[in-house]
């Protein structure tokens, strides 16, 4: 009885260990014979290479067939220019390779983190950033790698501002990878493409792909500003300012309308020069001549303020400062008064005789109203005077106001300031 218990329990765990190993077999028989995209995409993130491929001559080759373009902004007061990248990567890996008589697809999805992929990077830029466009990228059986990443940089471009609002100007975006002595990377650049052009008060006219040598690569963004926006809010103020300090001209020298108003135009453009302070374009190599033009502006206003408070005192006191007005003047009136009182007594005596109070009070009155004619009529001098002066002055104010303007325009429009835009690479 015992013996027959025992022989059952051994030919039970025979059994179940044959079945064990049947079940074990079969599994690994099943796990070996997985063709599935996803068993491929696993087999090949097992062999685990997260370094770049090696070849003889050390150098990967990467390809960038497609770049896609885009200005994000310009930043005049700072000169930086603010872009996004969409750059498509190809690159051969062996070590990706796969038999498709094993497995029968041609492409596969792998996990980007656990690949080795190429870094881009932005030269002349201070701020650059990589980023994946997607967590995956596609695998080709022969070794094949294709990504799709995106660049945002921050390029430190000397723009030519000397023609401020009506600036345009050319500006590289240098593309590399890393190499260092022989070892890293080569770009094969193919085709550039430019979207969404205009942002802000500037706009993207051309992008072309360049090269000054086989390993200095760049895209040549041509760039100029919309000068509507600025003329209006810039330009115009400055202008319609000087044409209101011209037509001033028409108020009249007494009574202090028109000083008055040339100060509140003084007080007026200098608050509009600190209010629009932080929208003048920042300094370079190339100075904006509109700061210049700015300065002279007010040159022209203070200096018309100031020939009128003179003409004013020319039309009152006949001299155009006060310590030069001479009492030369007032003495001769004196004796010229002296004199003909002397006159007046001696034909007195022809005369009737008239009560020496009665005589007193005629030559008064007499003296009272030869004063106020000479008084009006030096009055009538001076004014004149000063009407001729100020007519004087309003003609070469009013055409040197048009040459400057017409001058400063043109030269704001038509005259280049170089500036060398690849001084970055040495």
């Amino acid at each position: 009885m015992l013996s027959d218990m025992l022989r059952f329990l051994n030919q039970s765990l025979w059994k179940d260990v044959f079945l064990l190993t049947l079940l074990a077999v079969g599994c690994g028989y099943a796990k070996s014979n997985c063709t599935t995209r996803r068993c491929l995409a696993e087999m090949l993130i097992n062999r685990n290479y997260p370094s770049q491929p090696q070849y003889e001559n050390c150098t990967q080759i990467i390809h960038v067939p497609f770049i896609e373009y885009q200005t994000l902004s310009v930043d005049t007061k700072h000169l930086r220019l603010i872009t996004r990248l969409l750059a498509r990567i190809v690159w051969r890996d062996p070590a990706l390779k796969w038999d498709t008589s094993v497995y029968r697809y041609d492409q596969v999805v792998l996990p980007v983190d656990k690949v080795w992929t190429p870094e881009l990077h932005v030269t002349n830029g201070i701020v650059t950033t990589m980023k994946h466009s997607s967590h995956d990228l596609l695998a080709y059986s022969n070794g094949t790698v294709k990504h799709t990443v995106i660049i945002n940089a921050e390029v430190n471009c000397e723009v030519n501002l000397f023609n401020y609002p009506f600036a345009a100007d050319e500006c590289p975006v240098a593309i590399q990878a890393w190499s260092t002595d022989g070892c890293g990377t080569e770009l094969v650049l193919g085709d550039v493409r430019m979207v969404d052009s205009t942002h802000g008060d500037w706009k993207t006219d051309f992008v072309s792909l360049q090269k000054k040598r086989n390993d200095r690569n760049y895209i040549m963004v041509g760039l100029s500003i919309k000068y509507v926006n600025p003329f209006i809010t810039l330009m115009l103020p400055s202008i319609l300012i000087i044409l209101a300090d011209v037509v001033s001209f028409a108020l009249p020298l007494g009574g202090g309308e028109r000083n008055s108003f040339k100060v509140t135009l003084v007080l007026s453009f200098t608050m509009f020069l600190i209010i629009l302070n932080n929208q003048l374009p920042g300094d370079s190599y190339c100075s904006p001549i509109i700061r210049h033009h700015f300065c002279i502006c007010l040159i022209f206003l203070v200096l018309s303020m100031l020939v009128s408070l003179v003409l004013t005192r020319v039309a009152k006191d006949g001299s155009l400062i006060f310590c030069c007005w001479s009492k030369g003047s007032v003495l001769g009136n004196t004796g010229d008064k002296e004199e003909k009182e002397d006159e007046e007594a001696k034909d007195d005596v022809s005369v009737a005789q008239l009560s020496a109070s009665d005589s007193q009070m005629l030559r008064k009155v007499i003296n009272f109203l030869e004063n106020l004619e000479t008084k009006e009529l030096d009055q009538e001098k001076r004014q004149k005077l000063a009407n001729t002066l100020d007519k004087i002055f309003f003609w070469f104010y009013f055409i040197f106001c048009v040459i400057y303007f017409s001058v400063m325009i043109c030269l704001m429009v038509s005259y280049r300031c170089e500036v060398d835009h690849f001084d970055f690479w040495y």
